[in-house]
């Protein structure tokens, strides 16, 4: 009993309404303001938005990366925005569509693995992980209904098949996984053109990285609402790779090597014409 003389009340339900081993249902339920709720349907386009987010698989793990912009239509809410996280050890998340539920999603995601974790004892199996969030996203249909659409890509390390795995997701809460590589966002489709023209089989992870970077790079020259790498102002893209070490950023000064390399590259296809 509490100093107050309120009883601390015990997380008791009756059996219509009982959340079960659903960890989700179970926060949903109890501590509603730590999952997005309902709107009026007319939030959608006032709303920052994240873009593009790149997947890929090399011969020792997978990349993950996203370009740091958000938008409200036609304005850059967001110039430094982060939509790439570590969902945990060994797996990583990337976010497209309204930024707010999104992150809101992911950390929820965080902490339902590690409750996961030290519930029963070990890590959930890397399809596991990739299931959970496929019903934390059917959970957010209402939502996505009303334009609020969150639009996650999963990658991770998988330890029994020792080889980096993708997933990603429809609005509805499907989920598949992808062979080699994938793309969401606004600039995913011409992100995949990129990764589909140079991603080969054994890859390695550096070849991976500047393919991720340089799959962003080409999505910025065509789509308005996907950054580039801004050296102007030191902002570049979120690149992590994820292996059987586990999840590690790549830092800023590797990517600015390759940003200048691209741009050069630039420079002379523009010299030869």
């Amino acid at each position: 009993m509490r100093k107050d003389g309120a009883r601390l009340a015990l997380p008791l339900f009756d059996p219509r309404h009982d959340p079960g081993p659903d960890f989700a249902a179970l926060v949903s339920r109890d501590a509603a303001r730590t999952v997005p709720t309902s709107g009026d349907g007319s939030l959608g386009a006032q709303v920052p938005h994240g873009t593009t987010i790149a997947a890929l698989r090399f011969a020792g793990g997978v990349v993950i990366a996203g370009d740091r912009r958000a938008t409200e239509g036609n304005f850059i809410a967001n110039r430094t925005i982060e939509k790439v996280f570590p969902a945990d050890r060994f797996s990583g998340v990337g976010i497209a569509g309204a930024a707010g539920p999104a992150v809101e999603m992911v950390r929820i995601f965080q902490v339902q693995l590690e409750h996961y974790e030290k519930v029963e004892g070990k890590a959930l199996s890397l399809e596991g992980k990739a299931n959970q969030l496929a019903q934390m996203i059917r959970q957010n249909l209402p939502l996505a209904m009303q334009g609020l659409v969150v639009m996650p890509l999963f990658a991770g390390w998988d330890a029994e098949r020792s080889e980096g795995r993708i997933f990603t997701f429809d609005v509805a809460g499907g989920r598949y996984e992808e062979v080699a590589y994938y793309a969401i966002g606004s600039g995913g489709r011409d992100a995949r053109a990129t990764l589909k023209l140079g991603w080969r089989p054994g890859l390695d992870e550096a070849g991976a990285v500047h393919l991720a970077v340089q799959a962003l790079y080409e999505a910025a020259q065509e789509d308005a609402a996907t950054g580039g790498p801004d050296a102007l102002r030191g902002i570049f893209p979120v690149v992590a790779v994820i292996d059987r070490e586990g999840y590690r950023r790549i830092d800023d000064a590797r990517l600015e090597e390759i940003a200048v390399e691209l741009d050069q590259a630039v420079r002379e296809r523009g010299a030869r014409r």
